[in-house]
């Protein structure tokens, strides 16, 4: 059995860890008390500290109340071309999966085919998986999602799992982060310091652990 890890943030609602090591101007800096909750954000590079608690592969992911979603949509039409960038939600309102397939893929050239790979911190809600079932079905032949999780959500739910069959079973390819994935996803969509040389990623504690533990419980599921 993996490790049991809680973390009990205080900022858990700006997806901020109450981390004393990050120092408070750090943490003053990320902070994002102008924008009004259950809001979608939309951008390119997330901080730092978002990507270090929310898309930590605990078991139990205490304070981890958001959706990060990192896209790459690869569009094969007149030409090729690739966008990226990430989105964000508070499980309150609408999730990162819906506003994805509201706001990002109606900008993508229609009629095109669209490769797209998403790196979540977890896996989607039964909703949402419905949501991403419905994409795939109306867009088949044109759409291809890969969706790379960090950890799976309340997987032990009867209702969770069939979700997840039901994903695979519309052609959605579900896959857990491998250390490696996490690596990828720091380097091209978490902020670096300006004027700073890029940081390399750090595995923290029990990461390889982890990713063994939630590809087995996915398996047994699929």
């Amino acid at each position: 059995k993996m490790a049991e890890k809680q973390e009990e943030p205080s900022n858990a609602q700006n997806g901020e860890p109450d981390n004393a090591e990050e120092g408070e101007g750090k943490k003053k800096k990320v902070k994002r008390e102008d924008l009004p909750p259950f809001e979608i954000v939309t951008g390119e590079r997330l901080p730092a500290i978002f990507f270090n608690f929310q898309f930590r592969n605990v078991e139990y992911s205490s304070g981890r109340n958001k959706t990060f979603l990192c896209y790459v949509v690869e569009t094969q039409g007149k030409e090729a071309v690739t966008s990226r960038g990430y989105l964000e939600d508070e499980h309150a309102a609408a999730h990162a999966e819906m506003a994805f397939f509201n706001t990002i893929l109606p900008t993508c050239q229609a009629g095109a085919r669209h490769d797209v790979t998403w790196y979540v911190s977890s896996s989607p809600c039964v909703a949402c998986a419905q949501r991403i079932c419905e994409a795939l079905r109306k867009n088949k032949g044109q759409l291809r999602l890969t969706i790379m999780v960090g950890r799976l959500f309340m997987w032990e739910e009867p209702e969770m799992q069939a979700a997840l069959r039901s994903m695979k079973e519309a052609g959605c390819k579900l896959r857990i982060m491998k250390p490696q994935d996490f690596e990828y996803v720091w380097k091209n969509f978490v902020e670096q310091e300006e004027g700073e040389e890029a940081k390399s990623f750090v595995p923290w504690e029990d990461i390889q652990e982890n990713f063994q533990y939630y590809e087995e419980k996915l398996a047994e599921i699929l």
